[in-house]
C-alpha cells in the first residue's frame, strides 16, 4: 500500500521545481496521487478495509487542497500539474 523509497524518489526528480526540492506542493501532489492509486488497487482485493478507507479519503483531502492553494497560486501551474498526472477535474 505504501510506494518505496526508490519510487518515491524517482518521483521527487519528475515533479521538483529546483534541485533538492522536495516539498513543494507538485511534489506532494506527485506522492499522494501514487499513494492513491496503490490503494485504490488494494480495495479491488480488500473490498472491506475500512480502515484503509478511512486513509484514503484523508489522503484524497489533502491532494484536493493542495490543488486548490496551486490554482489560487497559478492557473497554468495547476493545468500542467493535472494534465501530468492525469487526474481529472
Amino acid at each position: 500500500m505504501s510506494i518505496s523509497a526508490l519510487r518515491k524518489q524517482e518521483l521527487i526528480n519528475d515533479y521538483a521545481t529546483k534541485p533538492g526540492d522536495t516539498g513543494s506542493p507538485e511534489v506532494q501532489v506527485a506522492i499522494l496521487t501514487e499513494r492513491i492509486t496503490n490503494l485504490t488497487d488494494h480495495f479491488k482485493t480488500h473490498n472491506k478495509d475500512n480502515h484503509s478507507r478511512r486513509g484514503l479519503l484523508k489522503m484524497v483531502s489533502q491532494r484536493r487542497r493542495l490543488l486548490d492553494y496551486v490554482k489560487a497560486t497559478d492557473e497554468d501551474r495547476y493545468q500542467k500539474l493535472i494534465n501530468r498526472l492525469g487526474i481529472r477535474r
